[in-house]
């Protein structure tokens, strides 16, 4: 294999003048909640928000000087685009990133404020990538991989040297996978150092193409999926990532969207720390107990932080909801003056916030001189929800919760 640790080491010599060394905090509440000693690694707080800094740079290093005249070329669905732009940028040359028209406004704006011409083609990133291989070769750029490349993997192995020294008897580490860039560099480099420690890889359910490949003992491609973590939504692993994993990785596992999206709103609210669908899912799968771990020191890392403010709002809404926090509850009423007042002082009582309110008279099969009214309340959980509920059936208002 190319890839090595002697190689990473270079690498990490190479960039570390511009890579954040990032924090490794320990964490008693994630320790807590997953039973393990949960150290996260917030590679979220690299300048342009995720870990592809570290690869990006380290195989615009190594360009020739040709190669780099000619200007480089990338397809991301975003935080590899932004690490190109920003350090190709910094050096004065030339780039340009091809992204799915999906990509969230916040990728897609940060890539174009970092320097680079952003062209908006395909589904997904598959289609974004031969897009940019045609232009590549239209226009004689240099396409830069976001992950199976040598020098991009070695760049994102030195986050495994960084955990080796921040971590003192570290046991495990659980990395985000999407084409294997990250966790094929990381793996290398603890393994190589301490072949005790054990090494796990997380994909999202809707696109497992590293679980599947090393299945298949081949890449395979999968159909295209959409997810919230849309950083690892790849849908074939890399030819030269694979084989790090086969020999790296002690294990593959999966999270499904809700899981994610509990993991993205338990850093928030526990760590206050902002994570990406792709930079929570190694929490996620420790938070649903989806490893072999029991009790390990662990380093969980937190991938990049760069999600839709819109996407983030709905996740807290929905945490909210499932939490019982909050709760929608549509309730029939007689058509007549006083009706509501009657309603929201059982609430009052009750100590609900009221959210929102929505009459309708016309629709849900109401009766004529009967109204319908969604509620939206904040609650304290699934005993006050109860509890406001047989409220209402004693004081006879027909009702179901609508969350």
């Amino acid at each position: 294999m190319s890839v090595t640790l002697g190689g990473i080491q270079e690498a990490r010599r190479r960039i570390h003048s511009d890579i954040y060394f990032s924090p490794a905090p320990h964490s008693d509440e994630l320790s807590k909640m997953t039973g393990q000693q949960v150290f996260l690694k917030l590679d979220n707080l690299q300048r342009t928000g995720a870990f592809k800094e570290r690869g990006a740079l380290n195989k615009i290093l190594t360009l020739e000087d040709c190669e780099k005249r000619r200007g480089v070329i990338a397809a991301s669905a975003g935080n590899h685009a932004q690490a190109v732009a920003y350090h190709a940028t910094a050096r004065g040359i030339q780039s340009r990133i091809v992204m799915p028209l999906m990509t969230p406004l916040v990728k897609t704006a940060s890539t174009a404020a970092y320097g680079a011409e952003v062209v908006l083609h395909g589904g997904n990133y598959d289609e974004s990538c031969t897009e940019a291989l045609r232009l590549a070769a239209q226009d004689g750029m240099t396409f830069l991989h976001p992950f199976d490349d040598d020098a991009v993997i070695e760049g994102q192995g030195t986050l495994g040297l960084e955990l080796l020294e921040q971590i003192p008897d570290l046991e495990a580490v659980v990395v985000p996978v999407g084409g294997g860039g990250l966790i094929a560099g990381v793996a290398c480099a603890i393994k190589e150092s301490d072949p005790h420690i054990r090494v796990i890889g997380v994909q999202t359910e809707r696109l497992p193409s590293m679980l599947r490949a090393a299945d298949a003992g081949s890449p395979v491609t999968l159909p295209a999926e959409a997810t919230i973590a849309d950083g690892i939504a790849v849908r074939r692993a890399g030819e030269r990532t694979l084989p790090l994993v086969q020999r790296y990785v002690d294990e593959l596992v999966s999270v499904d969207e809700e899981e994610i999206a509990k993991a993205i709103l338990v850093l928030l609210e526990r760590e206050k720390t902002l994570a990406e669908g792709a930079g929570a899912v190694a929490l996620a799968a420790l938070l649903q107990h989806k490893t072999t771990l029991r009790g390990q020191r662990t380093a969980v890392v937190i991938g990049g932080g760069n999600i839709d403010v819109s996407l983030l709002a709905r996740i807290i809404e929905r945490g909210l909801v499932k939490d019982g926090r909050r709760t929608r509850l549509r309730i029939h009423l007689t058509d007549r003056p006083g009706a509501l007042h009657g309603l929201t002082r059982i609430l009052a009582d009750a100590r609900a916030n009221i959210v929102q309110t929505a009459h309708d008279r016309t629709h849900y099969g109401v009766s004529l001189g009967d109204t319908v009214i969604d509620i939206t309340l904040e609650t304290r959980g699934g005993e006050h929800i109860e509890e406001i509920r047989k409220s209402l059936t004693e004081e006879g208002y027909r009702h179901e919760r609508i969350d």
